[in-house]
């Protein structure tokens, strides 16, 4: 058993607890009751735990999880179902034992999770627990926005900001994958590297570099068809100006502030769309109709290796570690210095 590790009873399990609001080191662990799957859902047992932005944004006490989640964060996780309702188990290929990796809605820091059927999705032939759990919330928020809401084709250009995130490794592999061509941006000539390795055609270092002219360059003045933003603030004005005829600007974070101003005219002459969405609150049935598109679409590039999970650090949950009270709080620590290139994880026992 791991150091920091709570010696737990029968029918309880390990968590990682948010016991108040506040740094990382707010995160310790602890213990709960192991829960029950209803009707149209299941009961993984975790071995592995994303971790993502909004995690970061529920322990600081700005993103709270929605009526009915757990209170403890945790998105994504990958593991074997336990348990769960076997009709909708049927329907969708699934039964128990099998290696699943699923988007939830909280309370994926623990050593057992709560999951829709609906979306879960098998683990890619090839991949670990930890590659696995590192898949759905940025695959679903990439899908959701840049194809659904942005329309990507083959052929257009989509500029992404911020391209070493989690999400921007995602989004740099599914473009490529969809025949798009990419510009990413990022903020020191080591991560434009690490993003021209993972395909990307042109990086931008946006400290040395003023974005919306090298997108005019490298576009021969045309300008991007697609925008992800995770900024938004001060930078849509100048996405804005970045967008060719028809363009789309996809905000998916405000990590810059909620206040925008733009140009309106812009807006009208070359027919732009300004959208957004947020993926936490959307019900169950959106959310499965985006794991059905996945893996009849995206999955199948996981497996031929067309898209390679990028993991930066793996901590054991619980374990103290550098300091700080679990792997978990070493895990956001991380996150918050935006040192990291892909993503991050944490286990739980022994993942496979």
């Amino acid at each position: 058993m791991s150091a920091g590790r709570k010696v737990r009873s029968l029918n309880t399990m390990n968590i990682i607890d948010l016991q108040s609001f506040g740094a990382p080191e707010v995160l310790v662990p602890g213990t709960r009751p192991d829960p029950v799957a209803g009707a149209g859902e299941v009961l993984i047992r975790v071995r592995a735990s994303g971790i993502n932005r909004p995690d970061v944004l529920q322990r600081s006490g700005a993103y709270p999880p929605p009526p009915g989640a757990p209170q403890w964060p945790g998105l994504e996780v990958a593991g074997t179902i336990e348990s769960g309702d076997a009709q909708a188990m049927a329907q969708a290929g699934f039964k128990v034992g099998d290696r699943v990796c699923a988007l939830v809605a909280g309370g994926g820091y623990a050593e057992l999770c709560v999951a829709p059927v609906a979306q879960c999705l098998p683990v890619p032939a090839g991949l670990s627990d930890v590659e696995a759990a590192s898949l759905p919330e940025t695959f679903f928020t990439v899908w959701s926005n840049v194809f659904d809401r942005g329309r990507l084709q083959a052929g257009e250009t989509l500029l992404i900001q911020g391209g070493t995130s989690g999400i921007g490794v995602t989004a740099i592999q599914m473009a490529k994958a969809a025949g798009a061509r990419v510009i990413v941006t990022a903020g020191s000539d080591d991560k434009c590297q690490a993003c021209l390795k993972l395909g990307a055609d042109h990086a931008i270092n946006y400290k040395t570099q003023d974005f919306v002219e090298e997108a005019k360059r490298l576009t021969d003045g045309r300008g991007v068809d697609v925008v992800l933003d995770m900024v938004a603030g001060d930078y849509v004005a100048r996405e804005v100006e970045a967008l060719a005829e028809d363009g789309r600007l996809v905000i998916i974070a405000v990590q810059g502030g909620i206040q925008s101003g733009f140009n309106a005219g812009l807006v009208l002459r070359r027919r732009l769309t300004i959208t957004g969405s947020t993926l936490r609150p959307r019900p169950v049935e959106f959310k499965g109709q985006i794991a059905a598109s996945l893996r009849k679409t995206v999955w199948p590039w996981l497996e031929s290796k067309a898209i390679v999970p990028v993991i930066h650090s793996v901590f054991d949950a619980c374990a103290p570690v550098d300091g700080y009270p679990s792997g978990a709080a070493r895990a956001h620590a991380l996150m918050e210095s935006n040192q990291h290139v892909g993503k991050i994880v944490i286990t739980w026992g022994n993942p496979g």
